[in-house]
């Protein structure tokens, strides 16, 4: 597989001189924050790190999507943390896309690059440090594991994505594929983190409506995508939030690869109560 860019953001502050108009929307059935929100006045800390800020683009919300957070971590030479997880139901998908981290997972360092992906279930022991420098950016995806009878919790790995082929949608000639991290048929896994990729003209061509919710960053290239009724233009670094049974599709225009990271909840009985277990 040939090096592939990811964008990453940088914070930072627009000019007084700069227009207040931009392409953020939120609706009640998905929302789009563009790259351009991402700023330093709207970054967090968290308990437990050190040189670290992140940006919160996705949370839990009753009435929308309600399954998963999605942040931006960015951690400074030095920093990192011994205790980055309090929630011991919660699992977690890290992927890197500038700098590099040390991921230790029990005893076992892991160097991960731009590319780097890890899956760290409910429990597990793990710490993350910046020992490179300079500063590193890598998207952290938590979820509360819902598990299901008689089949244990998964394993947890790390890889990149340059050691996994993509896997073709059928008919499309390799126009439209997924690289996927885990099988989808492996039933201790209750949500799928892949990267999902066009090619210039390469379309998703119906309206597709389900119940898995979804959150969508975009990695590489631009297009146009549809949401419920709306035709909304992405970019690298652009994020999408999509509730369940919100319409969509997409056509990547070009000139280059159209690409994103993909969250959906997946493997497990709808709760048959209002409230979330």
């Amino acid at each position: 597989m040939t090096d592939r860019t990811y964008f990453a953001p940088t914070g930072g502050h627009p000019g007084q001189e700069q227009l207040l108009t931009d392409r953020a929307v939120f609706t009640d059935a998905y929302a789009v924050i563009p790259r351009g929100t991402m700023r330093d006045i709207v970054t967090s800390f968290l308990p437990h790190w050190a040189d670290m800020r992140a940006w919160v683009i996705a949370r839990p919300m009753t009435g929308f999507a309600e399954t998963f957070s999605h942040y931006i971590m960015e951690v400074q030479p030095g920093g990192g943390s011994d205790r980055p997880e309090t929630d011991p139901q919660a699992e977690a998908v890290l992927f890197v896309v500038d700098g590099a981290v040390t991921l230790t997972i029990g005893d076992a360092p892991h160097v991960m690059e731009p590319g780097g992906y890890a899956y760290l279930p409910p429990g597990c022991n793990w710490t993350l440090h910046n020992h490179a420098g300079p500063a590193a950016r890598f998207h952290w995806i938590r979820k509360a594991y819902e598990p299901a009878p008689d089949i244990p919790a998964p394993d947890p790995f790390v890889t990149n994505e340059r050691d996994i082929a993509p896997t073709p949608m059928p008919g499309t000639e390799g126009r439209w594929a997924t690289t996927r991290f885990v099988d989808p048929a492996d039933m201790r896994h209750d949500m799928h983190v892949t990267i999902v990729t066009f090619q210039p003209g390469a379309v998703i061509p119906f309206a597709e409506t389900h119940v898995m919710e979804h959150g969508l960053y975009v990695l590489e290239g631009k297009a146009v995508y549809r949401l419920n009724q709306d035709w909304v233009e992405v970019e690298a670094g652009d994020y999408m939030w999509l509730r369940a049974f919100c319409p969509q599709a997409c056509y990547a225009g070009g000139p280059g690869p159209f690409r994103y990271l993909l969250y959906k909840d997946v493997n497990r009985h709808m709760p048959l109560k209002l409230s979330r277990r």
